[in-house]
């Protein structure tokens, strides 16, 4: 393909996102239902004279690794430029979409990369599912409503419906006359085999690089029981430590016992330490299976007797038997390894119904969680009402968060924000540990330094663990605030992290609070810190870095040094003074949250806000590309999906302490 050529195609736009739906499917007649798809998301972009160019969601270019796609619309268009949005999809023997064919696919092409481009994979052969239409000719439909672009799309001709073809949609009314409703087409969903459903709003434009609310997306996740049959060492910032599970489940036919896959995501810091305990107790030269598993799979494994069994979230059971998308959930102590069989083998397995309905308001639950038993309530209760974002969300998202999470809190005193009724309720903070706290419970009695503090102690809880983490969020509490300094013994220690909490005034919003981040980013970088960037969760953002010293009132003197310099350099942009009246048209850099008797919302935490956003670690890049506010706002199922792709991107903070200046 010419340059000439490439110039005559539509230039590429930045792919609109999917928005999770907290687990409520939305309903009524402004909606409309598509297939969630398990391929790689596609951009295909055809030029009058046919050229065609295929692009990731990252603008990567696929051609030369999709080069059957390449063309087969152009007979339908008459020289008309288009710009199909969609996905790139491998079918299995079954019949359906099967992503692991895909990755196999991909790797055989990878390595095919220093032979001829454009190489055939006759064998595993792709499809282009489009599912919107953003340019017809000369028009840009970026502005025109889901349902005609809908419209537009389903009218192209498609010359060879086995390569490029149109993503299945049904409107909530096309649904009502046929006497069937959304979660009817859910349930389908599952029996299909599909990752789960999107609804769409018909009324909706294009809205590139965003996840707005008129896109939502239904996933359908499954539990399993498993058995622990190794564990692998940890690596970067889990040297040391447990770093995943290799699993095993009985096959329902032969009851031996076979290889699922692994988990390696969903651990806190102290269950990676106690699981290692119980394992090193357990270990054995050769793995407990019927049969070897893969070697890839097995790369620096220690096996174990094949004794504990515990329950991991997964989202698929592949046609080779393995279970994909796993975060882990706890051991199960009333299960035995016999108990435990795998999921029906693909491609005769039916994919897992929709989740049961949550349970009546007011019910209880047992679960477990880490090493402990605890009773749950009212998991259904909404409290998060523009989501329908239940208290049960809310523990699993804090369960799955916990890898990460733990870190961050692990001995720092915990005060907690609760909204017992939801954000639109009352709310109040809360730094004693409650009466009716589990026993097991962590805490530390430390003198009160609020500015009310009359000379008496406060007892804080210390979550480190899973167990308290999900007795928290069981509270309802929904944002965790900590300081500076964690305790040893009983002791407050120096402050070992320095933040500076940037907040936009009336006029601003965090898109200014990244101009001013990068400028604090350099002056850190020169004085000899490395800092780390997270969104506040709510308007604004915070910039940490990990620090040595062994006086407590110097970060708050060195930071308001760096503020007032900020502020005089760039008055019109920057102030240092806490007063409301100086903030309108400026980001005020709250220097005095280094104060010991202050704390900061912890990185991960949710916010008692509208929607379910949480405090989430950014990239720099991140920072410097921010040009709306959409661009860093995250939601607990975003921040999940973050996780997967960057692990903890502050996990760097204690291993980068240098002395402050």
């Amino acid at each position: 393909m010419t340059a000439d050529d490439a110039s005559r195609v539509p230039a590429w736009i930045e792919p609109m996102l999917a928005k999770a739906d907290g687990g409520r499917l939305r309903s009524g007649p402004e909606w409309a239902y598509e297939y969630k798809l398990d391929g790689y998301r596609a951009a295909m972009r055809i030029g009058p004279a046919g050229t065609t160019v295929l692009t990731s969601r990252n603008n990567i270019d696929f051609t030369a690794e999709f080069a059957d796609l390449a063309g087969v619309l152009a007979p339908a268009l008459d020289g008309r430029a288009a710009y199909l949005d969609g996905e790139v999809v491998v079918y299995g023997e079954d019949g359906r979409i099967d992503f692991e064919l895909m990755q196999e696919r991909r790797g055989r092409y990878v390595r095919h990369q220093s032979g001829p481009k454009g190489i055939g994979f006759k064998d595993v052969p792709v499809r282009f599912l489009a599912f919107d239409l953003l340019r017809l000719g000369d028009r840009n439909l970026l502005a025109t409503p889901y349902e005609e672009r809908r419209h537009l799309l389903t009218t192209l001709a498609m010359p060879d419906p086995y390569r490029v073809s149109v993503v299945r949609a049904v409107t909530f009314d096309e649904l009502a006359a046929d006497r069937r409703t959304p979660e009817d087409f859910l349930a389908h969903a599952a029996s299909a085999g599909y990752e789960g459903v999107v609804a769409k709003l018909r009324s909706s434009p294009y809205v590139p690089g965003q996840r707005p609310d008129s896109w939502l997306k239904h996933p359908l996740i499954r539990t399993q029981e498993v058995v622990v049959c190794g564990w692998r060492p940890g690596q970067r910032s889990f040297t040391g430590t447990l770093g995943g599970l290799l699993l095993g489940a009985h096959d329902p036919a032969t009851g031996d016992l076979v290889y699922i896959g692994d988990v390696g995501t969903g651990f806190s810091q102290a269950t990676r330490a106690e699981l290692q305990e119980q394992l090193q107790r357990l270990e054995r030269r050769t793995h407990p299976f019927v049969t070897t598993p893969p070697r890839e799979d097995t790369v620096r494994a220690r096996w174990v007797e094949p004794r504990l069994v515990g329950e991991i979230v997964y989202r698929q059971f592949t046609r080779a038997g393995r279970v994909r998308h796993t975060a882990w959930r706890g051991l199960r102590h009333d299960k035995e390894p016999g108990e435990v069989i795998a999921p029906r083998a693909v491609p005769h397995e039916p994919a897992a119904p929709p989740p049961p309905p949550a349970e009546p308001a007011g019910g209880r639950i047992t679960v477990q969680a880490g090493n402990r038993r605890l009773t749950l309530s009212n998991l259904d209760k909404v409290l998060y009402p523009a989501d329908g974002f239940t208290k049960g969300e809310v523990i699993n998202y804090y369960s799955r968060v916990a890898a990460v999470l733990l870190p961050h809190l692990a001995g720092r005193p915990v005060t907690f924000i609760r909204y017992p009724n939801g954000v639109g309720g009352e709310k109040w903070f809360e730094k004693n540990v409650p009466n009716g706290a589990p026993a097991w419970l962590r805490t530390v009695r430390l003198p009160s330094s609020g500015s009310r503090g009359n000379g008496g102690t406060i007892d804080y809880p210390l979550l480190d663990d899973l167990p308290g983490l999900v007795w928290a969020a069981n509270m309802a509490a929904l944002e965790l605030h900590v300081p500076q300094w964690t305790v040893e013994a009983g002791t407050r220690r120096p402050p070992d992290r320095l933040v500076f909490d940037l907040d936009p005034g009336p006029g601003t919003t965090i898109v200014d609070c990244c101009r001013v981040a990068a400028r604090l980013h350099d002056v850190l970088v020169a004085d000899g810190l490395t800092p780390y960037a997270k969104t506040s969760g709510s308007k604004g953002m915070q910039l940490y870095c990990g620090i040595d010293t062994d006086d407590p009132a110097a970060p708050s003197a060195y930071a308001k040094r760096l503020a007032q310099r900020l502020a005089r350099e760039t008055p019109e942009s920057v102030t240092a003074v806490m007063a409301k009246a100086q903030r309108t048209g400026r980001v005020f850099i709250d220097w005095s949250q280094n104060n010991p008797a202050k704390t900061t919302v912890a990185p991960y935490s949710l916010r008692g806000r509208d929607h379910p956003t949480v405090s989430t670690p950014v990239t720099w890049d991140e920072v410097g590309a921010c040009r709306h506010v959409n661009h860093l706002t995250f939601t607990a199922d975003e921040v999940l999906d973050r996780i997967e792709g960057h692990g903890d991107l502050l996990a760097g903070l204690p291993e980068t302490r240098a002395p402050l200046p």
